[in-house]
């Protein structure tokens, strides 16, 4: 039973380490969800509290995490991880049923699940952690509680270190499409699928077959099957990573941003009316090298034509503005204004306001 005890909580520690880890090294992400949340529960107001809150629920899940792993004061974080298992799984029960936010977020965006996947995982999981809770007092730590005690606070410190650090940067590390290195538009094109579902006169039974495949010349299944409902897989949707740009008279100009083969500089703002507009003025001199040597730069925000006119106006900007969705810059930059570096659809690097580069050492590194 020791053997078995000691399995379950590092294999729980493991899965709440990662958990908060992915989440908390990008606490924006997982307040914009948290946002969602407050939305769909009629209490969008609430949405200001979203970041803090995201922090010190990653940072709970950790130190609970780092307390099963190294065996450090069971008896009383196993409370909390009861409370927070239970947490999760009423939350993603609600998601399943009713699909109030398409993502939770439960691995932040280094792993993709469905609302319904997400709440079977966290099944799965209570089946360990039930047992667990039970087990609590049978767990001895092999140092002091002053020693565990001392050494959570540590892990929460440094966790919450790791959380500001990237909200007032970049996240440590960008699971996000639009991460360094990534290709954001893929040059090849796939063949788009065409399925056809059809329903069973007498049973109700539902079959899916490619819209080539399905028996259309059997004259007797036929006469048993009803067309239900289409779909279309297109592989080629996420070819610009879901970004669609349009300039301020409603063209699509998406291909001539990312198909562009030199270097461009874009400045994204996903909100025109909180974004730090000290930053913008100290990126206007680097516009006016970039633009000097040759080098494109534009600005993509969010915020209709009549806003944009208003906030040129008000702040002297000189670089030319286009649209695209509020979400999808969320997931390119998570700053506002942020700043990156594209060349031949290859996200060359990146940069948070706080962190705006000097010209001379960009051209240096990547125009000579």
């Amino acid at each position: 039973m020791k053997v078995l005890r000691n399995c379950f909580r590092i294999l729980i520690g493991l899965v709440f380490i990662f958990s908060s880890f992915v989440k908390g090294v990008d606490p924006l992400g997982t307040a914009f969800r948290i946002e969602d949340y407050f939305v769909a529960f009629g209490i969008p107001w609430a949405g200001q509290f979203a970041l803090g809150i995201a922090i010190v629920m990653c940072m709970l899940e950790f130190i609970t995490g780092i307390s099963l792993l190294l065996n450090l004061w069971i008896k009383k974080s196993a409370w909390l991880l009861l409370l927070l298992m239970t947490y999760f799984t009423v939350l993603t029960f609600i998601d399943a049923i009713w699909n109030l936010v398409p993502d939770c977020g439960c691995f932040g965006d280094a792993i993709k699940l469905t609302n319904v996947q997400t709440f079977l995982k966290n099944l799965v999981l209570m089946v360990f952690v039930v047992p667990i809770f039970m087990w609590r007092k049978k767990y001895r730590s092999a140092h002091t509680l002053p020693f565990d005690i001392a050494l959570l606070s540590l892990a929460a410190f440094a966790f919450i270190w790791m959380s500001v650090y990237s909200v007032r940067h970049l996240p440590l590390i960008d699971f996000m499409a639009w991460g360094r290195g990534n290709k954001v538009n893929k040059s090849e094109s796939l063949p788009v699928k065409f399925f056809v579902t059809y329903k069973n006169k007498m049973t109700g039974e539902k079959k899916e077959y490619l819209a080539s495949n399905y028996p259309w010349n059997d004259t007797v299944w036929m006469s048993q099957w009803v067309f239900e409902s289409q779909r279309v897989e297109d592989p080629n949707a996420e070819k610009s990573a879901g970004l669609l740009v349009e300039d301020m008279q409603g063209n699509d100009v998406t291909a001539s941003i990312l198909q562009k083969t030199d270097y461009q500089f874009l400045l994204i703002i996903y909100n025109l009316k909180e974004t730090n507009t000290e930053a913008l003025l100290r990126i206007l001199p680097f516009y006016k090298k970039a633009q000097a040597s040759g080098i494109s730069f534009i600005c993509i925000t969010s915020a209709m034509p009549a806003e944009v006119r208003k906030f040129r106006f008000a702040h002297g900007t000189a670089f030319e503005f286009y649209n695209a969705d509020d979400v999808i810059l969320k997931t390119m930059v998570r700053s506002n204004p942020g700043l990156i570096l594209l060349k031949d659809g290859v996200v060359i690097n990146k940069w948070a306001f706080r962190d705006f580069p000097d010209w001379n050492l960009v051209s240096e590194k990547y125009f000579k």
